[in-house]
């Protein structure tokens, strides 16, 4: 991936140089132009498109800023009601991430979301305990991170 972004790089440069163009657009035009060309030798190139990449990263960022926003409503919502009804509790969920590094992201984007904490990480980092601050079902929200975080982290990460 580095080695394509640096080629991409190359290519906006000799397009600039070859044009005369040294501005922003001339720029931007040589970056697109490199993007098509490294997407037409993609085949030939063992390693895969490195905008797929991107767009996974960019997936999962625009994931996390959903979650934030529709748990805080949510947790502002509990706040304003004038009857306190929630169902606060601790629950373990079973990743199927390995490496120490996806455990850590899915930990991070966790604790980051209002309303739930990672507590613990089990040693052999499989396990994760998390609080909540309202559950109704535990499978559902675990069939929940498992679908969104923990999906998109692989997507990230293994491709």
């Amino acid at each position: 991936m580095p080695f394509q972004i640096l080629l991409n790089l190359m290519i906006a440069l000799i397009w600039m140089l070859l044009n005369g163009n040294w501005t922003m657009s001339g720029f931007i035009v040589g970056y697109v132009l490199g993007i098509g060309v490294l997407y037409v030798v993609r085949k030939f190139r063992p390693e895969p498109f490195y905008l797929a990449k991107v767009f996974s990263v960019l997936k999962l960022a625009g994931l996390l800023i959903r979650e934030l926003l529709v748990s805080s409503f949510e947790v502002i919502g509990h706040i304003l009601r004038p009857k306190l009804n929630i169902r606060p509790g601790i629950f373990e969920y079973r990743t199927q991430l390995s490496s120490d590094w996806e455990v850590t992201v899915l930990s991070c984007m966790i604790c980051l979301t209002p309303g739930t904490l990672t507590l613990e990480v089990s040693d052999d980092n499989q396990t994760l305990y998390i609080h909540a601050l309202d559950i109704d079902n535990v499978e559902e929200m675990s069939s929940k991170i498992r679908s969104t975080f923990e999906k998109a982290i692989m997507e990230v990460t293994r491709s």
